[in-house]
């Protein structure tokens, strides 16, 4: 084949895959991204107006509330919020500035630093969940039939963990606490947490 038919021949597929027609199982995906973005910036948009927070660092709060003694590795929660270790270190530093969450050494690991919740971040939690829920059951909920609600959680639980990292677990900093189960009601949730016994 000359150049020039090989540039024709290229021609000729690249015009015919312009007019093939979609893959229609694309569909779903497109509408899971548009949702997924417009929900998000919703949620996001409500609690900066009526809490002062955004929506990345709501999640923050909420998962060291369910943590164990209401702390986290700096590593353990940027997995949880899939950021970057750069980006969780600016989420947290925020939150440290606003007095709602402490950073302190890793006592098992120099190089470690984790997160811990205060009591004024799980005051702010409580406060802005009941916006995040609103918002949860407005713009989410409120869209789907209770039908469907069963199917939603089964498919996306399926796509979410054939999608999980397998990484290792980071160490505990205090592996030798011992944990005793209690819990923080946060506007007409429970976010399961221990307290830690010396």
């Amino acid at each position: 084949m000359t150049g020039d038919q090989a540039t024709m021949t290229q021609g000729v597929g690249a015009a015919a895959a312009r007019r093939a027609p979609r893959d229609v199982r694309l569909a779903p995906w497109r509408a899971f991204v548009i949702a997924h973005a417009r929900v998000r910036r919703r949620l996001d948009d409500d609690l900066r107006v009526e809490h002062g927070l955004s929506l990345p660092e709501y999640e923050a709060l909420l998962f060291l509330a369910e943590a164990a003694d209401r702390r986290l590795r700096m590593s353990q929660l940027a997995d949880s919020l899939i950021l970057s270790r750069s980006g969780v270190t600016r989420l947290v530093d925020r939150l440290v500035d606003d007095g709602l969450v402490e950073r302190n050494q890793c006592a098992t690991d120099a190089r470690g630093a984790e997160a811990l919740l205060t009591d004024a971040g799980v005051d702010r939690l409580r406060s802005a969940a009941r916006t995040h829920l609103r918002g949860i059951r407005d713009y989410f909920l409120d869209a789907i039939e209770a039908a469907d609600l069963g199917a939603i959680e089964r498919v996306l639980g399926e796509v979410a963990a054939r999608n999980a990292r397998n990484a290792a677990p980071a160490p505990n900093c205090f592996p030798d606490v011992s944990s005793t189960a209690t819990t923080i009601a946060i506007a007409g949730t429970t976010a399961a947490r221990g307290t830690s016994r010396n």
